[in-house]
Formats: structure tokens, sequence, C-alpha cells
């Protein structure tokens, strides 16, 4: 079976929690329990080990409801709309 040439598509579900918002909640308990949380949270967006992310607040179960190319698609979307604006 070779590699296909066609670009694949992602469409992400609109009936989860915003992900912007699981990301801000789920930064915001790592931080409490003194974790870095932009470290915690690659290490968790690339190898999908859960144990990166504290189940303070529920926190781990939040982030799970999405797939990680959703988080990272809010994270690409977030970063070049504040690049944008400078």
């Amino acid at each position: 079976m070779g590699i296909s040439s066609e670009t694949m598509m992602f469409k992400r579900s609109e009936d989860k929690k915003n992900a912007a918002q699981t990301i801000r909640e789920v930064y915001a308990a790592l931080e409490e329990k003194g974790y870095n949380p932009v470290d915690q949270l690659v290490g968790y967006l690339l190898s999908g080990d859960p144990t990166y992310i504290t189940s303070h607040k529920d926190s781990r179960t939040k982030l799970r409801r999405f797939e990680r190319y959703e988080l990272l698609e809010e994270l690409v979307k977030s970063y070049l709309a504040s690049a944008a604006k400078k």
C-alpha cells in the first residue's frame, strides 16, 4: 500500500466545549499545582501521555475530551490571531 498524495482534511466537532477555554482552565490548574504549564502541555501534545496533565480540577479529563489535533488547531489559530494584531 503506497502513500497517498492527497491532502487529508480534519474537521473539528462544534458540539464540544470550547477548546480554548479548556486549555486556559488546564493551564491555570497546572500553575496552581506548581507545574510549568507550557512544558506540561507540550509534553502531552507531543506524546499523547495524559500523565503530563494533573488531575487537579479534573484537568486531565477535560483536556482528553478533545483530540490533540483539535488542541493544536486552537493554539495555532490563537497564535496567528495574536501575531496579526502586532
